[in-house]
């Protein structure tokens, strides 16, 4: 899928979308919890469709690199974590 976006620090050097669990590792050890943070921001319900859910998700995404408070968080694609 080429728009897949997903969201990661500046600093980790694993791309979540092709090496996840090491991404994860990564996120965890420097206490950054980027998916709790997404967890907690993502307004979503079991009763959403799929779509909806993405659409939840991404927004949560875009919201947390907006207002950015560690300052640290950013979203990549494939091709944008390989020129990084």
């Amino acid at each position: 899928m080429a728009d897949e976006v997903m969201i990661t620090t500046t600093d980790n050097p694993f791309n979540p979308l092709l090496d996840y669990d090491s991404w994860m590792r990564w996120d965890m050890m420097k206490g950054y919890n980027t998916n709790a943070l997404l967890a907690r921001i993502t307004i979503t319900s079991h009763e959403l469709s799929d779509e909806d859910q993405s659409v939840a998700l991404r927004r949560a995404m875009d919201e947390i690199v907006k207002y950015n408070a560690s300052g640290v968080h950013t979203l990549v694609t494939r091709e944008v974590f390989d020129k990084r």
